[in-house]
């Protein structure tokens, strides 16, 4: 074998190890935030034990930061775990939409429902005054948007016949009319 030949080896040695091993860190990455967003939900007094403080309990707004922090690393893990590279990822990947030419971020789903979740969270939180109403706020705008994008944008759900957005003429919309109007209209033509 000569020196082309070893370059070659090495070459598909090197392809082959480089997807597996970055699966390997996104498993493991996973697991490690995963264990810490844990124990902060769970016992979120472990701060006190590490942070070798002579206080007796949590204040609110450290157990308040706490959480949240723990709800954004279970969506960070989520973004890690559903885009660990395999030959048949869990999700689709991001390919560009040939319509617009624009791409699908991987963490629109694990972000908007962690937002969610930690408004939610940060409206039934009343110990720490006006910044959980921030937080509130804050996260109900990135997950409201993050929702409006999952079911609206981008749709490729379009009739060809009437050209109406066929999301907002089924059930909860009701908007049937509409949409049958405008083919009776289209077959009178």
């Amino acid at each position: 074998m000569g020196v082309s030949g070893q370059t070659r080896f090495l070459t598909v040695t090197v392809n082959k190890m480089i997807p597996c091993s970055l699966a390997v860190w996104s498993a493991i990455a996973a697991a490690l935030l995963a264990v810490k967003a844990v124990l902060l939900a769970l016992a979120p007094r472990l701060l006190l034990f590490l942070a070798n403080s002579d206080k007796s309990s949590l204040s609110p707004l450290e157990y308040f930061l706490a959480q949240q922090f723990s709800i954004y690393l279970c969506a960070i893990v989520l973004t890690l775990v559903l885009n660990i590279p395999s030959p048949k990822p869990p999700v689709p990947s991001a390919e560009t939409d040939d319509s617009a030419g624009l791409t699908h971020q991987p963490m629109l789903y694990p972000l908007s429902i962690a937002s969610l979740l930690s408004a939610f969270c940060s409206y039934n939180t009343k110990d720490v005054g006006s910044l959980s109403t921030i937080f509130f706020l804050v996260n109900l705008a990135i997950g409201l948007w993050g929702a409006w994008e999952v079911i609206f944008a981008n749709s490729t759900s379009i009739s060809k016949t009437t050209g109406a957005d066929k999301h907002t003429s089924a059930f909860i919309f009701g908007n049937t009319s509409a949409a049958s109007s405008q083919k009776k209209s289209l077959k009178n033509k």
